[in-house]
C-alpha cells in the first residue's frame, strides 16, 4: 500500500465509525426529480446537476461522513446506447465528483469525503444484472469496461472510489486488475448479496472479500444495497477473513423488479426507509465501521444512523 493510501485510510476510517451517506435515487425522488430510464441518476446529473448537489447536501446535513457520487449508472457504452456519446459520459463522470464536491462546500463547517461510485458491469443492462452477475463476459472485457471509467474517475480527484455492488467474484478479479492502475487512489469495493452468506453470483462473501482485498489500494470492503436483514452474518463472515475495515449501507429490503424499476416488500421502518435501531447496533457490535443506507433511504434514515453513531461513539 503506497503512502498516499494510508494516509487516506488513516484519516477516513478513525476510532470512531463513519456515517455514509443513503440512496441517491431516494433522495433525488424526494426532492421531485425523474430518475426513470436508462440512465438513472445520470439523467439528472445531465438535466439538473444542482439537484444532485442538493439531495447530497441533505446527507451531507443530516451528518454524513462520506458522500457518493451519482456516477454509478455512468458509463461510455451506456450513453453511446443512450443516444449520446461518450465524451458526454466522460463529461458527466468529472460532474458527478463536481457536484458532490459543491454539495460538500454548501453545508458550513463540513468536512465530508467524496467517493466516487464505480458501479457493476450489470447496471447497464437494465434488466437487474447486478443483482445476479455471471454476465458470460471475460475478464478482459470487464477490464476494459471498467478502465475507461476509473481513468475518468480518478482524474476527477475524489478522495476514495467506491467500488460498489459487485455481485461477481469474477467481476472482483478485473476490478482488481484495474485497480492496479492507480495505485494511489484509496478504495473500497463492496458486494451485493444474496443471503446471509454468499454474493449474488453465489460464491461466498469469504471468496469475494479476499479478492476484494488483495488489491493494495482497497482500504475497506463491505457490502451494499442487499436486504438488511442479511448484513449481521455478512459482516461477521467478512471480519473472519480480513482486518480491513468493513463498509455497510444496504437498501431498505424486499427486491428489485427490474420491469417496473421498483422495489418491492421493503422491511424498514418509517416514512423514511430507516432501519431499526437494533439492527444498527447489531451491525456495530459484528465489526462495521462504517454505515449508511442505499436504494429506499432518504436522509431521514441518515439523520437516525448518524444519531445512533453518536451515542455508539459516546
Amino acid at each position: 500500500m503506497s503512502r498516499a493510501v494510508d494516509e487516506g485510510w488513516r484519516h477516513l476510517f478513525g476510532p470512531d465509525p463513519v456515517v455514509l451517506d443513503g440512496g441517491l435515487s431516494t433522495q433525488l425522488t424526494r426532492l421531485g426529480e425523474d430518475i426513470n430510464g436508462s440512465l438513472w441518476t445520470g439523467r439528472v446529473l445531465l438535466a439538473n446537476p444542482s439537484a444532485v448537489t442538493r439531495a447530497q447536501a441533505d446527507f451531507v446535513r443530516a451528518g454524513a461522513d462520506v458522500v457518493i457520487t451519482a456516477s454509478y449508472q455512468v458509463s461510455r457504452r451506456g450513453f453511446e446506447e443512450a443516444g449520446l456519446t461518450s465524451g458526454q459520459a466522460d463529461a458527466a463522470l468529472m460532474a458527478a465528483t463536481s457536484a458532490a464536491r459543491a454539495a460538500v462546500d454548501a453545508v458550513p463547517g463540513s468536512s465530508a469525503r467524496v467517493a466516487a461510485s464505480v458501479g457493476p458491469y450489470g447496471a447497464i443492462l437494465h434488466d437487474g444484472s447486478e443483482y445476479r452477475g455471471r454476465y458470460g463476459l471475460t475478464r478482459q472485457q470487464l477490464v476494459d469496461f471498467h478502465r475507461e471509467r476509473l481513468d475518468v474517475l480518478v482524474s476527477s480527484r475524489p478522495d476514495l472510489l467506491a467500488v460498489e455492488t459487485i455481485p461477481d467474484v469474477a467481476e472482483a478479479e478485473a476490478l482488481v486488475d484495474v485497480l492496479a492502475d492507480h495505485p494511489d487512489m484509496p478504495a473500497w469495493l463492496t458486494f451485493s448479496a444474496m443471503d446471509d452468506a454468499h454474493v449474488c453470483a453465489g460464491q461466498s462473501i469469504e471468496e469475494a472479500v479476499t479478492v476484494a482485498a488483495s488489491a493494495p489500494s482497497v482500504v475497506a470492503v463491505g457490502i451494499n444495497c442487499t436486504d438488511p436483514r442479511y448484513v449481521t452474518g455478512l459482516v461477521r463472515r467478512m471480519r473472519s477473513v480480513s482486518d480491513l475495515p468493513i463498509v455497510v449501507y444496504p437498501n431498505a429490503g424486499g427486491e428489485w423488479d427490474a420491469s417496473d424499476g421498483e422495489w418491492h416488500g421493503v422491511v424498514t421502518e418509517g416514512p423514511a426507509g430507516a432501519f431499526p435501531d437494533r439492527m444498527v447496533r447489531e451491525w456495530l457490535d459484528s465489526g462495521a465501521a462504517a454505515v449508511g443506507g442505499c436504494c429506499g433511504t432518504d436522509a431521514g434514515a441518515i439523520s437516525r444512523i448518524a444519531q445512533l453513531m453518536a451515542q455508539s461513539a459516546g
